[in-house]
């Protein structure tokens, strides 16, 4: 079995960050570990307040891994302010990690500032270089870029430009485009499309964490990358076509649903 590390904040009410990626592990049948960098009081409704994790501590988890136990993927998320950025990059870096997936986490659901205005620049410098993938949805890809986004050529355009920063491999995901769900990757030369159909559900929360640690999972388990995405999108399709209406906002997705279809209960 396969070590995957996340390194992310926790979600309190277990729909995104550390909570998700440790669901996605297991479905996956990956050995999830977990470096926490912020504890978020959150519901489906929104965020209402972060406490960032010290620097200490948070090195003294990666430490704790990386001496131990062999990771064979690490899936980086909620990293908000710089010291933390600094911190993890300095680790990535100490240890040689190779398969990196970045899920530049800016902006929750509900609109709360996850990564601090004056951090945005750390993660592009310290952290996107060291990437083997980075996930960015359109909003993140604007921000990185500076370009507005609105079509499959302004997708490919802001990829180009990403890759420029220096990871091996930009997918920008087309959630928001208004009509289309397709995720774009490229690797420095191709595009390659990932077709998907936009699905009626407000209960989205924890996609994108969802999405990149199912990508770090498949990478960690030996997939090329073009099918550690290609397998990630099924698997986020039917967990988003299957989420959970739980809470009075933006309900969770159904990580285990191929599981649960097993169990009597779910029947």
């Amino acid at each position: 079995m396969e070590n995957v590390l996340t390194i992310a904040g926790s979600d309190s009410s277990g729909g995104a960050g550390i909570q998700a990626d440790l669901k996605t592990f297991a479905a996956h049948g990956v050995y999830g570990m977990s470096v926490i960098t912020a504890v978020t009081a959150q519901n489906t409704q929104g965020v209402i307040d972060v406490q960032d994790i010290c620097q200490d501590i948070i090195a003294k988890q990666l430490d704790a891994v990386f001496q131990d136990i062999e990771v064979a993927a690490v899936k980086v998320g909620m990293v908000s302010q710089i010291e933390t950025i600094t911190t993890i990059a300095l680790k990535l870096e100490k240890y040689h990690v190779q398969n990196m997936v970045l899920d530049p986490v800016m902006v929750s659901k509900s609109g709360y500032h996850l990564l601090k205005t004056d951090a945005k620049a750390a993660l592009v410098h310290k952290i996107l270089p060291l990437a083997s993938m980075v996930t960015p949805n359109i909003p993140e890809a604007e921000v990185i870029t500076g370009h507005v986004i609105k079509t499959l050529r302004d997708m490919e355009r802001a990829a180009e430009v990403i890759y420029k920063m220096g990871p091996k491999h930009v997918l920008v995901k087309g959630g928001h485009l208004e009509n289309d769900a397709t995720d774009i990757l490229f690797d420095g030369e191709n595009f390659t499309y990932f077709r998907g159909e936009k699905i009626s559900t407000k209960n989205t929360h924890g996609t994108g964490c969802t999405l990149s640690s199912a990508i770090a999972a498949n990478i960690g388990k030996g997939y090329s990358v073009i099918d550690a995405v290609t397998e990630a999108k099924k698997y986020i399709t039917i967990a988003i076509e299957h989420a959970l209406s739980i809470g009075k906002g933006y309900g969770p997705l159904n990580h285990f649903y191929a599981l649960y279809q097993k169990t009597e209960h779910f029947k």
